[in-house]
């Protein structure tokens, strides 16, 4: 096939994606934007541009994938998470726009700390502890993860965004190696159930172990909940992303577990629970 400019190429990939209509086309356009290495406005404004041979091919070769059903971070390689690109990799979950809300509940708990320790359990390409690093100048933070491919990868992240010497990473269960205290302990953990888990889409590309919270999607949430107590400083807060309908069951194993502790829950812009925050109030 000849080479294509942008108009062509913007073209072809609207009769391929048929009904999938806006959404493709703006995948479509953030593929050409990575191959010509231009912002996606300065494609749009020079629908003339020419692509060679070669970045022509690996436009069509790109928008099979997305054809097949791949997501575009895995594509691209990046997604913007917090107004920053973090490297993604199908051995990392894809950052999604629900879990800023966390970061901005954890920046207002992290408000007046002078150098608070933060674990971030769960941690996949580091984007909850990366973020908080660049957003509060002496955080200490702690990742971990089960799998040593996610944790290369935010160890690269780190190493892309400057804080490397502020966050390190642990190939772990949990909260089980690290050591002391921390003032704050975020965690995205798996939390869908694992019947649901079968009949999403999301889960044939996705890291299966970064989705399936067991029968209840609960499982591994509970678990944490069961560390916090020796782990979590006085004032400390635990942010813990959760499915939606699974805030009065763990809210009431809190409360059971940790005595000492204020337990609410945070919804999202859709009304949804999204948020456990765990105060611990006893001095």
């Amino acid at each position: 096939m000849p080479a294509l400019n942008v108009r062509q190429a913007l073209q072809l990939a609207r009769e391929k994606s048929g009904s999938a209509g806006e959404s493709s086309t703006l995948e479509a356009q953030v593929l050409l934007a990575e191959i010509l290495a231009r912002p996606r406005s300065s494609v749009l404004s020079h629908p003339e541009l020419e692509l060679d041979n070669a970045q022509s091919r690996r436009f069509l070769r790109d928008l099979d994938r997305l054809q097949a059903g791949q997501p575009l971070a895995y594509i691209t390689g990046w997604q913007e998470f917090y107004g920053r690109r973090f490297l993604v990799t199908p051995d990392t979950l894809i950052p999604r726009p629900e879990t800023e809300q966390l970061v901005e509940l954890a920046l207002k708990r992290l408000h007046g700390f002078d150098r608070p320790r933060l674990a971030d359990v769960g941690t996949g390409a580091g984007c909850i502890a990366i973020t908080l690093a660049c957003e509060h100048a002496s955080v200490q933070a702690f990742g971990t993860d089960r799998s040593r491919a996610a944790l290369a990868v935010a160890f690269r992240n780190a190493q892309l965004h400057g804080v490397i010497d502020r966050v390190r990473f642990a190939c772990a269960d949990l909260l089980t190696p690290l050591r002391g205290t921390f003032d704050l302990i975020c965690a995205n953990l798996p939390y869908i159930p694992s019947a649901r888990l079968a009949r999403l889409e999301v889960a044939r590309h996705e890291p299966a172990g970064a989705l399936d919270g067991g029968a209840d999607g609960m499982a591994i949430t509970t678990r944490l909940i069961h560390q916090l107590g020796v782990v979590l400083a006085p004032d400390g807060c635990a942010l813990l992303e959760i499915d939606a309908g699974q805030g009065d069951a763990l809210s009431g194993l809190i409360r059971r577990v940790l005595p000492g502790c204020g337990v609410s829950v945070e919804r999202d812009l859709a009304g949804l629970e999204r948020i456990l925050m765990i105060e611990r109030r006893e001095r």
